[in-house]
């Protein structure tokens, strides 16, 4: 940054969101070295906002932070061992302090000093409403970007981080267990809102461009632009399965809440138990997938989705998946029958490149998901499309690059159309389990024994699905555990 030019210093300041700042540092002639030397007066005279100057001064202070600590990093490594730079130099040397800079980030995150009246209430312990939840997730939103240096686009694991720091702090906040899923979806979307009329950062366009017309959808307007085809639908193509003026008017609300940006979950849920008897009549008349999504397009949201099945079996199939799977997962890659399994074959060449225990974590969960039809001897295709096309009508999850942190992304797919998009291995397992059962899907044949096993764990058969005779001999099974 020292030898930046003012060019360069203009680009910087538009990345990180102060392209207003870009006239005012031309005229002033502020280079790289500039920069690093201003000082709080210097900072007030060249910008006017008290948001952007505290804004500056942090970054400027991050930017002389990390440069030193890596420095004394790099200092470190070299005389510990005269062999480490050339193990961890030239790509691999940026990807590992990438890697620093991403621990750091999650080792030193703090929630924000909120503002008073949102203190007050915290205090109290009292349930925020709609209005002071958004300027909650406002503040860590900022707060978040703050830390990112800028960027506007969080990984799931920082996304995490900031939650479970949230409701550490304020556990009431975790209504009905399921604030966790609530407050990240409430996060995400103020996110998306703050990148929607950005059209001048360079990372926004690149992620737009990579992101924005996914499988062959066009975005109608930057109104729509989260919202799917199948949703845009003109008054007229209103099904005939509705019952009354009122009936009407809450699938309505629904669908122009879908729309929003910032939802009113609360309501959301209300308006969601209200409809749920003629949601279940479309879907035991066997009534189009197309027609009950386009009535009740939240049915795309993994936490509805959870939900409508919590409603129906009074089971949570988020919490029963976690548990599932960190009680099998050891278990599961131990077995020789997936001892040669090309997915477990990744997973073993990724495991070698993280050290951080809730990675290896990750990732032995996210192998095990995927191994379970294996294990069974079902059809592995009718469960999971790993980093392939999904060729088969009944919900399955689509998964591309399962082992990279960074690159990672679960589907769920029905009738070969995508339903939601899923954070992780857990979330995409439940929501998957959950598909069947929402939509009243006969399950295949072909990957029966997955599915009985799983299910008979998440609803506490007393007796639960048995594991293949080959398996038992080579693995004693935990007892599932009661809640």
């Amino acid at each position: 940054m020292e030898n930046w030019s003012v060019d360069q210093v203009c680009n910087w300041l538009r990345q990180r969101n102060l392209g207003e700042l870009v006239p005012k540092f031309r005229e002033e002639e502020v280079s790289g070295a500039a920069l690093l030397a201003l000082n709080d007066r210097m900072v007030q005279q060249l910008v006017k906002k008290i948001g952007h100057q505290a804004v500056l001064m942090d970054l400027i202070h991050k930017y002389q932070q990390q440069k030193s600590g890596l420095e004394s990093l790099t200092y470190s490594c070299e005389t510990a061992s005269p062999k480490l730079p050339e193990v961890i130099s030239g790509k691999n040397l940026k990807s590992f302090f990438a890697r620093y800079k991403t621990l750091q980030w999650t080792s030193s995150y703090a929630l924000p000093d909120f503002p008073y009246d949102v203190k007050c209430l915290l205090a109290e312990k009292k349930c925020p409403d709609h209005s002071m939840r958004i300027r909650i997730i406002e503040f860590l939103q900022a707060d978040m970007t703050k830390y990112l240096q800028g960027s506007l686009y969080p990984n799931s694991q920082q996304y995490n981080i900031v939650v479970n720091a949230l409701l550490q702090a304020y556990p009431f906040l975790d209504e009905d267990g399921n604030g966790f899923l609530l407050w990240k979806r409430a996060l995400k979307d103020r996110f998306k809102y703050v990148r929607r009329p950005i059209e001048d950062d360079e990372q926004v366009l690149r992620n737009k461009c990579k992101f924005g017309h996914r499988r062959g959808q066009t975005r109608k307007s930057s109104f729509a632009e989260n919202k799917p085809d199948d949703v845009q639908v003109q008054a007229e193509e209103e099904p005939v399965h509705l019952e009354g003026s009122a009936m009407d008017v809450h699938i309505k609300w629904l669908k122009q809440e879908y729309m929003k940006t910032q939802r009113n979950w609360k309501e959301v849920d209300n308006r969601m138990n209200v409809t749920i008897e003629i949601r279940r009549k479309m879907i035991s008349d066997k009534a189009p997938l197309k027609d009950i999504l386009r009535l009740f397009p939240f049915l795309r949201c993994p936490y509805q989705l959870f939900r409508e099945f919590q409603l129906l079996t009074h089971t949570d199939i988020y919490k029963k998946t976690v548990e599932i799977l960190e009680i099998y997962s050891e278990n599961i890659l131990s077995l020789y029958v997936v001892r040669n399994n090309p997915i477990n074959i990744m997973l073993q060449e990724n495991l070698k490149r993280h050290t951080e225990e809730d990675i290896l974590k990750y990732m032995k969960m996210t192998a095990a998901c995927l191994l379970l039809p294996d294990v069974f001897g079902d059809d592995s295709s009718l469960f999971a499309a790993v980093n392939e096309e999904v060729k088969v009508l009944t919900p399955v999850l689509e998964v591309k690059n399962p082992f990279n942190m960074n690159s990672c992304e679960f589907a769920l797919y029905v009738e070969r159309e995508e339903l939601a998009q899923l954070d992780d291995c857990t979330m995409a397992l439940a929501a998957l389990v959950a598909a069947f059962h929402v939509f009243n899907i006969p399950r295949p044949k072909r990957i029966h024994r997955t599915l009985n096993f799983l299910e008979s764990l998440v609803f506490e058969v007393r007796s639960p699905a048995p594991l293949p005779t080959q398996v038992k001999s080579r693995l004693e099974v935990p007892e599932h555990p009661s809640i």
